[in-house]
């Protein structure tokens, strides 16, 4: 299947504009034009189609058809269960390039990018066809004399997830197939600003014979959020965005009773001793930086450069970024599309502002870059600051844009010290020749998900994803084995069947096991 230019792409979506509704109980629900809002192209920035904005009712809607299939899907046999999620794979598999163009279209990634996104999805897919054999429980006979113990591993009934606008098929991908697959129905709030790919992931569902209800789509904002984190049919949440979100989606969950996972924001570093290959580890800190123009929460945000390695890293990263192609991300050849919003352009440019306004050196200004074919899309160029401190608030938030900082450090243990002390934990990574300095780096820095001389390291879908700190407000980690413990509930099963003649006496006394 060839990719569509832009133009080709701009033609078809003027002639037929989408208008994407609610999906609820295995059909769309159409709301009047007043309940919508506009999506735009960022690349053109123009309205590419319109969403639906839904609320309370539209939340009780969805979590109704969840509870009223929920008994009948738990109760479908395991393998018949996981046939539906061989035919999901396969047909997400089959529209690959179709989900890639519809995320393109909205989010502005590069379509290679795109694409990425829904192949490490797939990752996830695959791990929930397998589901049967993690759901398996122990079973120890003879644990006291004729008594046997077992355990169960049990679905919890409606479940949701709220996901952000930068991974509108990666990231629900980490949630929903392991929540259904374990047995639970599913309410899904993804972002209105991605909302094509979306659409189709439900479409799929259908066609691949889910039955309906078990999984829904509402979108809209804030009202819809909490109508899920209040609703007393919805028993557990999980959440990926921002840590002042994330944060109030668990203090809010977790007051109504829900099981939350809220895996939040980030300032990811990635660490360069003078001993690594500095070409790598340029291709890295760029690829790292600027990839998806910054809005992964991946991103490694900070170059830690420690000793001389800054003052051979910087010249080297400046020529590749002076190679950049920015532009649509539907074109070929480019390296960095636009940012998702005009209103998420306007506030990294204060950013910038604000890195120089603290003393930090501007060393590539991104705040002048104009697309020359498409004025209105929502481009920034690529920014690098050098001599970014501790105690600036460049160094201290997020800002999840093309604007990467370089921070000096003088030894090993001081750079260690620098993202130990940091109050995101997300993803880090270390570039170096020095197997003993990797492993201890490994060992000691507080940080889940590390990279040696890898700058993304985004674990494979078999297993889990989180963060520490304030980039988690979660007791599991999301994915994995640990994605399965927080969508089931165990239960231990203590059994004895009499055998003739060997009952003994009453006792009262606490049962031990001998």
């Amino acid at each position: 299947m060839s990719t569509p230019t832009l133009a080709e792409w701009q033609t078809a979506q003027a002639a037929n504009p989408p208008v994407i509704n609610h999906w609820i109980g295995g059909r769309t629900v159409e709301q009047p034009p007043a309940r919508t809002q506009d999506v735009y192209d960022p690349a053109t920035g123009t309205v590419s189609g319109r969403v639906a904005r839904g609320g309370a009712e539209d939340v009780d809607l969805a979590v109704a058809a969840a509870r009223a299939a929920f008994p009948a899907w738990r109760d479908l046999p395991l393998l018949a269960r996981s046939q539906v999620f061989f035919a999901y794979r396969e047909l997400v598999w089959r529209h690959r390039e179709e989900l890639a163009r519809l995320i393109t279209r909205d989010h502005g990634k590069t379509y290679p990018d795109a694409l990425a996104e829904v192949e490490r999805g797939i990752e996830t897919v695959e791990f929930a066809c397998g589901m049967p054999v993690h759901l398996a429980g122990m079973n120890t006979p003879n644990v006291s004399t004729r008594v046997d113990v077992l355990t169960l591993r049990q679905p919890l009934g409606v479940t949701a997830g709220i996901s952000p606008f930068n991974f509108p098929v990666m990231v629900p991908m980490w949630i929903y197939p392991i929540a259904m697959a374990c047995g639970n129905t599913f309410v899904w709030k993804p972002s209105s600003h991605t909302p094509g790919a979306t659409q189709l992931q439900a479409e799929l569902w259908k066609e691949a014979g889910l039955p309906d209800g078990v999984f829904n789509v509402v979108y809209g904002g804030r009202e819809a959020v909490d109508a899920i984190l209040t609703h007393p049919d919805v028993s557990a949440i999980t959440f990926v965005g921002s840590t002042a979100v994330g944060r109030y989606v668990n203090e809010t969950g977790t007051r109504h009773g829900k099981r939350v996972g809220a895996y939040t924001g980030a300032k990811n570093a990635m660490v360069v001793l003078p001993d690594a290959d500095m070409d790598l580890a340029a291709d890295s800190a760029i690829a790292g930086g600027y990839g998806s123009a910054g809005e992964r929460c991946m991103a490694q945000t900070l170059v830690i450069a420690v000793g001389d390695a800054g003052d051979r890293l910087r010249p080297l990263m400046l020529e590749r970024m002076a190679r950049l192609k920015i532009g649509p991300g539907l074109e070929p050849g480019v390296d960095m599309g636009p940012i998702y919003s005009a209103e998420h352009r306007a506030g990294l440019i204060e950013w910038i502002d604000r890195g120089v306004d603290e003393g930090a050196e501007l060393v590539a200004d991104g705040r002048p870059f104009r697309h020359p074919q498409y004025p209105d899309g929502f481009y920034l160029g690529v920014t690098l600051f050098d001599h970014v401190r501790p105690e600036m608030t460049i160094y201290q938030e997020e800002i999840f844009g093309p604007v990467l900082g370089m921070v000096r450090a003088d030894t090993f243990d001081e750079a260690l010290a620098l993202i130990n002390s940091h109050k995101y934990g997300n993803g880090t990574a270390i570039f170096t020749t020095d197997g003993g300095a990797a492993r201890r780096f490994q060992l000691e820095v507080d940080v889940p998900m590390i990279g040696v001389n890898v700058p993304i390291p985004v674990p494979a879908g078999y297993l889990s994803f989180g963060g520490t700190k304030q980039s988690s407000f979660a007791t599991l980690q999301m994915r994995g084995e640990d994605g399965i413990r927080f969508f089931t509930r165990q239960k231990e099963v203590t059994i004895r069947w009499p055998e003739p003649g060997a009952r003994g006496p009453l006792s009262l006394v606490f049962p031990s096991n001998r």
